[in-house]
């Protein structure tokens, strides 16, 4: 009844949006607000059209119900990493630790997705285009993807220029060659490296409504990577590395909650296995070669489970828009993103990540990684008829 209700009010205000209308100017927002709410009663009149059960608007839904379990786990791990590094872990409740996190991260959701859609919704208006919903999603990747310690100027900053100069300038939703959130953090890396790594960026250190604990400025706590980087052995365990109660950005922690997102992405279609598999595979061999010839003080599996490895092999690298597009050019992406991902770790101590570059260069390459298999069938199709 309510939704029927709903309805009835958006077809009355309806024609105030539309031509000649009193609103017509605020088209786009409305259709925006009435696309997100239903699906829309617009049909193709004409040219060749193939109908399927999912649109752009159940894509995005589905990819942001994949991330809430990492989104979850790392607000909990942002107040379990303060809580344990004050030494009160033992005192505090689930829920104190959780809504700690909560707080923590709210604002830097809110900020990404005031700022990003601000930008769309005000393009939309001044194009006169339909608002997409491609932002649904790097909304919410942004801030999983950052340190908890970002300053929110910072982090609005990044988001409108890779909402303008990464999407918006090449055509809008589905016209971008990278993926707005990795142009989203490497503004931020290389603009305000000391906000975006180091050992001091990693764990909350203020308290909030009266929950959690003030840590002392010169408090450090650096990620197994950075540890890593600094010719230092990590100091946690396997079952940290799964679970994700370690320091790192808020959403690329825990294994378990990215592998609950990946079934998600696959079972439904919305994620190329071919591409993920691909990613995972080039960094393991990678690694073990790199682990065969001495050169990498950990092992070949850490370098899967630890940084932002599995989230950017689930949810960046698979990406339908800035990914490879031929079947077999998904399988090449994956390789080069998941061996350059390893490369980068080992090869250069002063950047411990690399997943960040290789997702780029991946999406850099995508297009001619297309190219390349095209012609070569083309090739080929030609030489049988000869």
């Amino acid at each position: 009844m309510k939704m029927s209700a709903l309805r009835n009010y958006l077809n009355k205000i309806k024609p105030n949006f539309e031509e000649g209308g009193k609103m017509h100017a605020f088209r786009s927002v409305f259709e925006g607000f009435e696309s997100f709410l239903y699906v829309p009663n617009d049909t193709a009149k004409s040219g060749v059209n193939i109908h399927d059960a999912i649109d752009s608007k159940r894509i995005m839904s589905i990819v942001v119900i994949a991330l809430i379990p990492a989104m979850l786990f790392g607000m909990y791990n942002v107040g379990y990493q303060n809580y344990a590094a004050a030494g009160t872990l033992a005192n505090a409740s689930f829920w104190c630790i959780f809504f700690y996190g909560f707080l923590a991260v709210l604002p830097k959701i809110l900020v990404s997705y005031i700022v990003g859609l601000g930008i769309e919704f005000t393009w939309a208006q001044w194009k006169g285009e339909e608002i997409q919903e491609g932002y649904l999603v790097s909304g919410i990747i942004i801030p999983l993807i950052i340190p908890v310690n970002c300053p929110l100027w910072m982090l609005a900053l990044a988001c409108a220029f890779a909402v303008i100069f990464a999407k918006e300038i090449f055509g809008g939703t589905g016209m971008n060659i990278f993926n707005v959130a990795i142009a989203t953090r490497m503004f931020l890396f290389f603009s305000y490296p000391s906000k975006m790594t180091g050992d001091t960026v990693w764990v909350a250190k203020d308290t909030i409504f009266g929950l959690g604990n003030n840590l002392p400025d010169s408090f450090t706590a650096a990620t197994p990577l950075g540890q890593i980087g600094q010719g230092v052995t990590p100091d946690v365990s396997l079952c940290d590395m799964i679970c994700g109660f370690i320091p790192g950005s808020i959403g690329e922690t825990s294994v378990i909650a990215i592998a609950i997102g990946a079934v998600i992405l696959l079972w439904t279609g919305i994620a190329s296995w071919k591409t993920m598999c691909s990613v995972f595979v080039g960094g393991i061999v990678m690694a073990l070669v790199f682990s065969g010839l001495d050169m990498t003080p950990i092992s070949w599996y850490e370098h899967i489970l630890l940084g932002g490895f599995c989230f950017g092999a689930v949810f960046m690298a698979t990406d339908p828009v800035t990914s490879a597009r031929t079947e077999t050019g998904k399988y090449i992406y994956g390789l080069l993103i998941g061996a350059l991902a390893v490369i980068v770790r080992v090869m250069n101590p002063g950047y411990p990540e690399g997943m960040m570059l290789a997702i780029f260069f991946g999406n850099m390459f995508a297009p001619l990684i297309d190219y390349c298999v095209v012609q070569r069938n083309i090739t080929k199709r030609a030489n049988r008829v000869k």
